[in-house]
């Protein structure tokens, strides 16, 4: 009972904190929560809980604040991730559903997410290397044009010209659609890199060497694959919403800033990316810098199909709304994952 009693006062004292960014006291807690014992009681619970490091007195005020440690044992209770409002998910849904590539995907996502939380989102572009080709498309361009499309599992299309060294028929090019199909679909870019040049190399499964238009097209596809370039792109929005935190910004706001511009920092404070709608809460020294001991960051992995290819998320100060930033972070990685599903 007291233990339960203990985490009530700690879960107001970190409530009213993110709310108030003011020192708690024990009559306000009193007033404003209804713990339905004394201020005397909650004076020893948050002695108790002072004692055990989930909270501190920052100066000579009465009131208390909560520590990282504080902060760990409120979110690891919370039992459930407060669902968003139907105004909010039908606002995600509109919002999301207008993205017309990958790329407008991703800037929607982070503009949509900084709004939400209030603080930096940060979502990272689905890794080549993680994903499987869903479709190759040869559209014929005329007799010595091809353009081949490449459409991958992430929702990245690539699109490529190819000059033909000689005319390739309608049942040629029919032909040679089916072969790339049966080669590379479902497969993993690892597997499909693999099997083009093989398919480069000794042609059809009849035995006949490659046609020049296969070579072309089979060359056009590896250089496709094998461009890597987003890796390790993000992209950031919302960095204004730093300026809530100025009273903190020497030891918060600027190592943060500074952080935001190299991304494979970035990466790795966003961690790697849960899947099936897990999302990871690592607050302050928990993460990998020691500079960045004052911040918090709450991600999530998303991607079609339940398969998690790339992570997004929000950084900020410990001093947030952790049960608003996990439901937003969910929501929105939940729709990101629908329309790449669909896409």
């Amino acid at each position: 009972m007291q233990e339960d009693r203990r985490l009530a006062v700690l879960r107001a004292i970190v409530e009213d904190y993110v709310a108030t960014d003011e020192p708690v006291g024990s009559k306000a807690l009193v007033e404003r929560h209804g713990l339905g014992v004394s201020s005397a009681t909650v004076r020893n619970d948050m002695a108790v809980l002072e004692d055990e490091g989930y909270i501190t007195q920052p100066h000579t005020s009465a009131g208390r604040v909560p520590t990282d440690k504080g902060y760990r044992l409120f979110v690891d209770r919370l039992t459930t991730v407060k669902p968003m409002s139907t105004a909010e998910r039908r606002a995600i849904s509109t919002f999301l559903d207008g993205a017309v590539d990958l790329d407008d995907v991703v800037q929607r996502s982070v503009r949509l997410l900084s709004q939400l939380t209030r603080q930096v989102a940060v979502v990272q572009y689905p890794t080549l290397s993680r994903s499987t080709v869903r479709h190759v498309e040869l559209v014929s361009l005329g007799a010595h044009r091809l353009l081949v499309v490449l459409i991958l599992s992430t929702g990245r299309v690539e699109q490529r010209v190819v000059e033909l060294e000689g005319e390739l028929a309608d049942e040629e090019l029919a032909e040679l659609r089916s072969l790339v199909l049966r080669t590379v679909t479902g497969a993993t870019i690892a597997e499909a890199l693999v099997a083009l040049r093989a398919l480069g190399e000794a042609g059809d499964p009849d035995g006949r060497g490659p046609s020049a238009a296969t070579v072309q097209v089979v060359e056009v596809l590896v250089d496709s694959m094998s461009d890597h370039r987003n890796d390790a792109r993000v992209a950031v929005g919302g960095a204004a919403n730093l300026a809530r935190y100025g009273d903190s910004f020497d030891s918060a706001v600027r190592p943060l800033l500074e952080a935001l511009e190299e991304h494979v920092v970035l990466l790795k404070l966003l961690g790697e990316s849960g899947t099936g709608g897990l999302v990871t809460v690592r607050i302050g020294a928990e993460g990998p810098y020691e500079e960045l001991s004052s911040t918090s960051v709450v991600s999530t992995g998303y991607g079609p199909r339940e398969e998690s290819l790339a992570t997004l998320g929000i950084v900020g100060p410990t001093r947030m709304d952790y049960p608003g930033t996990m439901a937003a972070v969910r929501a929105v990685a939940r729709y990101v994952s629908r329309i790449l599903d669909e896409a």
